[in-house]
């Protein structure tokens, strides 16, 4: 009976106490493709995508209803950085469907006039202010919307009568700002931080990575399948990597009573393993302000996948080139959807020139002076018309025949001296996914790995004199493809180029089909009659969303048979020992080969090159 009356009592009061709207919420994954179009419409930058953001305390002044039912702590604050819009995975303000509908068209607009370097925590009002007049300026339209909400958003916030004087200065600028934007220009100090403004932008959350040591994959995180998934992606999170405590009992704390209502510190709660079972952890890790990730190298009863604001390994990178759109191909209806991948091209920030690591110098002199046989030579060819020198082998035949009374032909009596070319180029496409952080012996991960075969081809090709390009790539979601630059076919190989691969890290997914589309159009402009694309993976293709399984194993399918009507011929060298179930489908019986042994890989892969290229 308890129980009972305490759960009516939660939900009315929760009830009471809640100021949204339910019944008229509007989600962004229903105006997903609405935000795309109208955000690079309105001049927004075509290489950001659009994902849920995180919802955050905000820390303002509730009333007291509100903190009696423990309501309206936190908000999914919109956001903008260099890689992404975020917007609130779905919103209730106000009680029309309309205006909640044309906020998130507003929060569109406002992330596209927005000047992100100007969008910081000192100065962000301002910033807002001026992305509200620019808006406004260039697109009188929105004038009537903006109107519209304001009203609607003023009635919605506190009463600056009602507030202590500090907070109602910093309520009656917000109100000005609103009302006419760009005529405040600081926020007053206050105790505590302004109600959140729903019409503007905040500055983006820092991700934070904490970790002492590089992430170890889990025995889960090396295979396929054998655990529950629970999906928890419905809207971003909050998050940052921790490294694993050494502590056994993480719970038992030394007390200190000066400390009793300051402690916040990392607490390892041991959550279940593989012989216990979580009732629900999508719905527990729901409840949860920051998600912390950690790794411990134990499996679990079950998987929680998350869509959460973690640094990437390649956080550092900047972009040369985005936006650019690629097609791709849904196995289920048997078309291709055009524009559906966003490819960003990048360039590593950190790469300083540097030399060729000592221990592959010699492993580098050998794999030369093997492919120098492959070197166009300067030949002599016999029996020309015209030449910079007689033939004698052609003149003593000529006059033998003459004296035996045989005819003698119009065959040439000369020599030339000439350089026959290899009419053949090369595109190395390295694969650059999470996975390949996993370790593949005590001192090597595959991305050393993959460094030391790309530092080794490139110092073995530099003998044939045969151009190649080296490139990496990793995505995540279809909007977020990572295509990193590390050696254009113009380029010669330096200590820059060296620095490039020596900067190479871990990304995130596999999204191979379009990897492969835009290697395609790279090598479909090369002149030369032999176009090979060399692909190195680790595993089959998959990405967060949808893109895994028979789907992207039919996307890069396709992407494979139209890199070779383009005349481009791939092959796929991997590492992965069920290659076999799925590669002779995607590139035929005769288009890849697997190495069981991934320290191979270094020096095998100019041989493989040699073999693909001869003749």
């Amino acid at each position: 009976m308890e129980e009972f009356i305490g759960g009516l009592w939660h939900r009315f009061i929760t009830r009471a106490a809640t100021r949204s709207y339910p019944q008229a919420v509007v989600r962004l994954a229903d105006m997903e493709r609405t935000a795309g179009i109208l955000f690079r419409a309105l001049g927004g930058d075509p290489g950001l995508r659009v994902a849920p953001a995180a919802e955050v305390e905000h820390g303002a002044r509730r009333n007291w209803l509100a903190r009696l039912a423990h309501t309206g702590e936190k908000t999914a604050h919109a956001a903008r950085d260099d890689e992404t819009l975020r917007l609130p995975a779905e919103i209730t303000l106000f009680p029309e469907r309309s205006l909640n509908r044309d906020l998130y068209l507003w929060l569109i607009a406002q992330g596209a006039a927005l000047d992100v370097d100007q969008a910081l925590a000192d100065n962000w009002i301002v910033a807002n202010q001026a992305a509200s007049a620019a808006t406004l300026a260039a697109f009188p339209g929105f004038a009537t919307r903006y109107r519209r909400l304001v009203d609607a958003v003023l009635a919605e916030r506190p009463d600056p009568a009602k507030l202590p004087a500090d907070e109602a200065a910093a309520e009656r600028a917000i109100r000005q700002a609103l009302l006419a934007p760009g005529s405040v220009g600081s926020l007053p100090a206050a105790r505590k931080p302004p109600t959140p403004v729903a019409l503007w932008l905040y500055p983006a959350p820092v991700s934070i990575d904490r970790r002492q040591s590089p992430a170890n994959p889990t025995p889960a995180e090396s295979r396929d399948g054998g655990s529950k998934t629970s999906d928890a992606t419905e809207r971003r999170r909050q998050a940052q990597r921790e490294d694993m405590p050494d502590g056994k009992n993480g719970l038992i704390l030394p007390f200190r009573a000066e400390s009793l209502l300051s402690f916040a510190d990392f607490v390892k709660v041991n959550r279940a393993h593989d012989e216990d079972t979580d009732d629900d952890p999508a719905k527990a890790a729901g409840e949860m302000d920051t998600i912390s990730v950690a790794q411990d190298g134990h499996d679990t009863s079950s998987k929680v996948r998350f869509d959460l604001d973690l640094p990437s390994a390649a956080h550092d990178d900047f972009p040369l080139q985005s936006g650019i759109l690629l097609p791709e191909w849904d196995w289920k209806k048997q078309t291709l959807k055009h524009d559906m991948c966003s490819v960003t091209v990048l360039d590593a920030r950190d790469a300083e020139p540097g030399p060729l690591p000592s221990r592959l110098v010699r492993p580098a002199r050998s794999l030369r002076r093997q492919l120098e046989a492959l070197t166009p030579a300067r030949r002599w060819i016999k029996n020309q018309p015209e030449g910079t020198e007689l033939d004698i082998d052609a003149c003593v035949r000529a006059f033998a025949d003459r004296r035996t009374g045989h005819s003698v032909g119009n065959s040439g009596g000369y020599q030339s001296c000439e350089r026959r070319e290899r009419d053949l180029c090369c595109l190395v496409l390295a694969d650059l996914s999470l996975s390949t952080d996993t370790w593949v012996s005590d001192d090597q991960r595959v991305i050393d790995v993959i460094r030391d075969s790309l530092w080794l081809f490139s110092e073995a090709l530099g003998a044939t004199g045969d151009p190649f390009g080296i490139y990496g790539f990793s995505s995540r979601r279809r909007e977020h493809i990572r295509i990193h630059r590390i050696k254009d076919f113009d380029e010669k190989i330096d200590d820059r180029i060296r620095g490039r691969i020596g900067a190479l890290k871990p990304g995130f997914y596999t999204r191979m089909g379009a990897a492969i589309r835009y290697a395609t159009t790279i090598l479909a402009k090369r002149p030369e009659a032999l176009r090979l694309l060399m692909i190195l993976s680790d595993g089959k293709p998959n990405d967060v969303d949808h893109y895994e399984g028979r789907y992207g194993i039919e996307d890069t399918r396709m992407s494979l048979n139209a890199a070779r009507q383009e005349g481009v011929r791939p092959f796929c060298v991997t590492i992965d020992k069920e290659g076999q179930g799925y590669l002779p489908h995607l590139f035929g019986p005769a288009g890849y080969t697997i190495l069981r042994n991934p320290a191979e890989l270094p020096a095998r892969l100019p041989r493989l090159y040699a073999q693909l290229t001869a003749g």
